[in-house]
């Protein structure tokens, strides 16, 4: 019934629309008529190069685009800045994608050549280009009907009916016209930015800014957890220099001066250790404090949540939870920054690699049968999970675990177990995921499989284009538990 409400309320925009006139240069813009004749635009070559420096717009700029392309072609806004959220998260994942397409609205190069145009009138039709992109998502949308049918519009977008449901849920949390939120948007960019959209701004905005700021919380909890790390190897070393000493001070037949040599670097070394001792200590009040932020965070993201009936189809930017099938990938950050190999180094692992502060989850229902904050040898901070059938997996090199992971709790697929690190015995931030005992490759069990495209890619093979299951989440900027 939502559904149907939101879809009476679009079609009583057409007419807004249609009524409210075009921007200037509209009268230059091609028409959704027909599609471009073959070599008529001038496209980058190649289309599938990323920028050098890609283009950022703020808050404010990205829904005056959407509102003059929506009215340039008839379409409603809500629909293109939805499309914009879902294929790039607004600019911040341009691809290409596991598929080829590209740029801020995910276009393949084919129907770019098809429906591009040059919106900003530099020459160049540019699907990296903001003003180009949405101005031919328009183009396009209205080419496929959207007049007399939004959902069949969408549809020929991506041809998926989850798809469909996805960008019209979207769309409604934009909420109206636009006009009562304008002045109270953030203005700074959307890339790096540390403005903070107002009271008045639309839910998916002000998400949208809790998942930059929880991606950044996460990270300043790992860079001060390996912060730590980098400190204790320097207490080992200490401790193993002390050790020598001290046996080599034992020496009955050593003399009076090198005696007096060896004392000396002891005492040395224990200063030494001590400042590192006072380091530590500091880390961990740093440590304790961004912990404390990103908790705070969660709770911020939780009541913004609770106003959404939908989460995140990928796991693009921000590492939302990505299900498939009742399984939920155990990285969050998408197939543009995690992969992994079909094979390990020494025996049957799979090494997930993905940024610093990357989100971990149970990648099924589970048991917690082990778990340890601090690292420990070659493991580093890690847990150990009994699924549903039985078997149990080893999760390693974390840089954070929650705290309330402790032997015996229950866990849903999908609840946040902690954050990627390089804890313990690793040469990068990677998540290192086995069967114990080591008797099979996970990433040659179908569920891990599944998400080849979808949350990850291959490091050794190509990687097939994956299409996410009509129950996959939209949103995620909660680390649920």
């Amino acid at each position: 019934m939502r559904r149907v409400i939101f879809l009476f309320l679009l079609a009583g925009l057409f007419a807004a629309v249609a009524g409210g006139g075009t921007p200037a240069s509209a009268g230059a813009l091609p028409s959704a008529a027909t599609p471009n004749a073959p070599g008529s635009i001038r496209i980058p070559s190649p289309i599938s190069r990323y920028p050098t420096v890609p283009e950022a717009r703020s808050y404010q700029q990205l829904l005056a685009l959407w509102q003059q392309a929506g009215a340039a072609y008839g379409v409603p806004w809500q629909v293109l800045g939805a499309i914009n959220k879902i294929e790039s998260d607004f600019g911040r994942n341009m691809g290409p994608s596991s598929a080829g397409a590209v740029g801020w609205m995910q276009f393949m190069p084919s129907t770019w050549e098809r429906w591009g145009l040059d919106a900003n009138g530099d020459g160049l039709a540019n699907p990296w280009n903001p003003e180009d992109a949405v101005y031919a998502a328009a183009r396009y949308l209205a080419a496929a009907g959207a007049h007399d049918d939004i959902s069949r519009a969408i549809f020929a977008y991506n041809h998926a009916q989850w798809y469909v449901d996805q960008v019209l849920e979207v769309a409604q949390a934009f909420g109206g016209d636009g006009s009562g939120f304008v002045g109270e948007l953030g203005t700074g960019l959307l890339y790096g930015s540390a403005s903070v959209p107002g009271v008045g701004a639309p839910l998916v905005f002000r998400i949208d800014d809790i998942e930059k700021r929880l991606a950044a919380a996460r990270k300043r909890v790992a860079r001060a957890r390996q912060a730590i790390v980098v400190e204790e190897k320097q207490v080992e070393k200490l401790d193993w220099a002390t050790t020598a000493a001290e046996q080599r001070a034992g020496n009955p037949n050593l003399g009076d001066d090198d005696f007096q040599a060896v004392e000396r670097r002891v005492t040395e070394l224990a200063v030494e250790r001590d400042r590192v001792g006072v380091a530590i200590t500091r880390l961990q009040e740093r440590l304790d404090y961004e912990i404390s932020r990103l908790d705070e965070l969660r709770k911020e993201a939780e009541v913004e949540a609770s106003a959404m009936t939908f989460t995140r189809p990928t796991s693009a930017g921000v590492g939302g939870v990505v299900a498939v099938g009742g399984y939920v990938f155990p990285v969050g950050g998408g197939p543009t920054v995690v992969s992994v190999a079909h094979t390990h180094h020494d025996y049957p692992a799979a090494d997930i690699a993905a940024p610093e502060g990357s989100p971990v989850f149970a990648h099924a229902n589970a048991i917690v049968t082990d778990a340890w904050s601090t690292p420990t040898g070659r493991c580093g901070i890690g847990l150990e999970l009994r699924v549903e059938d039985g078997r149990s997996f080893v999760y390693c090199h974390l840089s954070y675990l929650e705290p309330y992971l402790v032997p015996g709790v229950a866990l849903a697929a999908g609840a946040s177990v902690g954050l990627v690190g390089q804890t313990g015995h690793a040469t990068g931030p990677h998540l290192h995921l086995q069967l114990s005992p080591a008797t099979s490759y996970p990433q040659d069990e179908a569920w891990f499989q599944s998400f080849a495209g979808l949350a990850y890619t291959w490091q050794d093979a190509p990687t097939p284009k994956a299409a996410p299951a009509s129950s996959a989440p939209v949103f995620s900027v909660v680390d649920s538990q």
